[in-house]
């Protein structure tokens, strides 16, 4: 596939979720864990077929999927967690979009370091990095969900 189809592909499921997020949406656990996982696991797949990884590289993606998922986390820590028709729902508020920009720019730092480094350009999927992300905040969601003792909604059935 097209590098710039998938990329553009991923750039609106992203969107899609967000826009879900700043309505508010039921939380399940298929929701708020398939997609990080499928986002993760395509972009280690993408990186187990890179051929020319180095040591560095390798060292600068772990290092920026461990900053991503604690950057994550931070961002599940903003969103807000409400008991409606009996089951849990989340919504993004501003103090999430607030961590959403601070993640960002530190994020491009980040990856600006680790070039200047000598890590290469190329070396860090868009799916693991997005992935990653949101599997640190869905932990988060789901911990804090768990704990407000409000069950979860069921699965949507398609």
């Amino acid at each position: 596939m097209n590098p710039w189809l998938f990329a553009a592909i991923v750039a609106v499921v992203v969107i899609a979720v967000v826009i879900k997020r700043m309505i508010g949406e039921p939380v399940n656990a298929r929701d708020l864990f398939v997609a990080p996982a499928i986002l993760t696991g395509i972009g280690v797949l993408s990186l187990v077929k890179m051929t020319d990884l180095t040591g560095t590289d390798l060292t600068w993606v772990i290092t920026g999927a461990v900053l991503g998922a604690a950057l994550g986390a931070l961002r599940g820590a903003t969103v807000q967690l409400v008991d409606r028709g009996g089951v849990l729902w989340q919504r993004y508020t501003g103090r999430t979009f607030l961590a959403v920009i601070g993640t960002l720019a530190i994020t491009a730092g980040f990856s600006v370091l680790a070039v200047k480094m000598g890590m290469h350009e190329n070396a860090r999927p868009v799916q693991l990095s997005i992935g990653v992300s949101f599997l640190g905040e869905s932990l988060i969601v789901g911990r804090r969900g768990m704990a407000s003792g409000i069950p979860f909604a069921p699965a949507r059935t398609r």
